[in-house]
């Protein structure tokens, strides 16, 4: 019993770093208000594109009827858009979204390290 009180002793002496040191502009407060702006302007193009394509099938939909009932491939518009082309859409705008979250976060590291001002 002495010795797992010991080990428990010694661990819990050992003062942890404190997380965020005064020199640690990485997880500054501007930093992250910097990071989270410029991330919020990303998911809002995102989003955009995506609510685009979907109010825009159906508004193609009711304003040009004739171009939609098309045949391609032997599916209407219409259709090849929605079961086939839609998903496809939803990755590239997921996959664009997570390249240029991840671009911005390294830039905003690179900058924070160089002391330039925020954005």
């Amino acid at each position: 019993m002495g010795i797992v009180t010991l080990a428990t002793t010694s661990i819990v002496s050992r003062r942890m770093p404190s997380p965020t040191s005064p020199n640690d502009v990485v997880h500054s407060e501007s930093f992250l208000r910097s990071l989270m702006r410029r991330q919020l302007g990303l998911s809002i193009s995102c989003a955009a594109a995506f609510l685009i394509a979907l109010i825009g099938m159906p508004l193609l939909n009711y304003f040009a009827p004739a171009l939609m009932a098309s045949r391609v491939g032997g599916f209407t518009l219409s259709w090849l858009v929605l079961g086939v082309l839609f998903f496809p859409f939803v990755w590239i705008i997921s996959y664009l979204f997570i390249k240029r979250s991840i671009a911005l976060e390294e830039d905003e590291v690179v900058q924070a390290r160089r002391g330039t001002p925020e954005h």
